[in-house]
Order: C-alpha cells, then structure tokens, then sequence
C-alpha cells in the first residue's frame, strides 16, 4: 500500500463528501491528462477524496479524468470489501495511488469482463494484457515499479487509458462500439 490508511475504517474517515463521477460522453473523459510535478497537501487532500469516492462507487478503480480532473493520476484497490453488518466500513483495504504511470512491459492476453464507473450499467469482454509491468510515482513523488497479472493487471490498463482519453468500450469493435454508446445515452435521458 502507497497511500496511508488503515486496513479496516469508516468512510466517514476520508473526509466530508465524495466527487462528482463523470459519465460519457463528458469531454473529460477524452482529453490526454497532464503529467504530475506537484506533491503536495491538496493532491493528498484530493487523492482522499478519490478514494471515497471509489469505494462508495464500489469501484475498484478510478482515475483523476472521471472526476473532472484531467491529470494522470489513479487509484485502484481489488482488494477491499464491505462489513456485512455496516456498509459504511471497509474491511481489507489496500487502497494504491498511481501518478504519472507508464507500461513498462507487457506479455500474454487475456479476455475480462470489464465495467466502467463512467459508463454505468455497461459490461462487455475487453481484450487486454494478462501480465504488466507499471512504473510510477506514489503521493510523495517517490519512483515505484509493480508487476501486476490477473485483475490487477486488468485495472490498471483499464485506468491508465482514462489518462489517455480512452474509455474501455473503444477497445470494442466499432459496430460494437455505436452499438453500446447509442444504448448508453439512450438510457442516460431515460
């Protein structure tokens, strides 16, 4: 964990209210995010709040893009779960902060249901890299690398391309494609 909070809390913890999450088609969701030179209290303060927001959303992901930010910055946690008593606890988090993130190295494939906090309601099979490797810098700007396979590697190509304005449905077909944005939208003035 690169981020500083304890294995069991209340959300409450993490400050007042969570972000706004944006769906498609917000054009934040498709602009290249810019790098990270700054470390400092207000990125930490708003790292927090991505992380309720992640974990009310039930997420286990979400970049700076889907809330309206467009800097290349993530966090993820495939880890966590709900006390089944109060949903207001997490239980076995392990929340992790990506800043400025770059593939270092991919090999194999895999095929994985993927849903996305910005497209609501939408599942679909994307084609993706079974094994990664990301470099990157945590809340204090310090270099990491992690090698991640499985779900973790399936979260963090699919986060990372929110940083480069690519939303998981582009990874479709385009007849797929047309098809799933038109149903989106239709649904989303419903």
């Amino acid at each position: 964990m690169n981020f500083e909070i304890k294995n069991t809390f209340n959300l409450d913890e993490l400050g007042p209210k969570p972000l706004k999450i944006y769906t498609y088609p917000a054009p934040v969701l498709k602009t290249i995010a810019k790098e990270i030179t700054e470390f400092d209290q207000s990125l930490k303060e708003f790292v927090s709040k991505m992380i309720k927001t992640m974990y009310l959303s039930r997420g286990i992901g979400l970049a700076a893009p889907q809330v309206g930010e467009s800097i290349r910055l993530f966090v993820s946690d495939i880890n966590f779960d709900f006390d089944e008593e109060n949903d207001e606890v997490i239980i076995n988090a392990s929340p992790e902060v990506f800043i400025n993130p770059i593939i270092t190295k991919k090999s194999g494939e895999t095929i994985y249901e993927e849903g996305c906090l910005s497209f609501p309601g939408i599942y679909e099979k994307v084609k993706r890299a079974e094994k990664i490797t990301m470099s990157f810098q945590d809340i204090n700007g310090n270099k990491k690398e992690i090698e991640a396979d499985g779900l973790e590697a399936i979260c963090l190509q699919h986060e990372l391309d929110h940083l480069n304005g690519i939303v998981f449905i582009e990874k479709l077909s385009p007849l797929k494609q047309s098809f799933l944005k038109k149903k989106f939208l239709k649904n989303k003035k419903k």
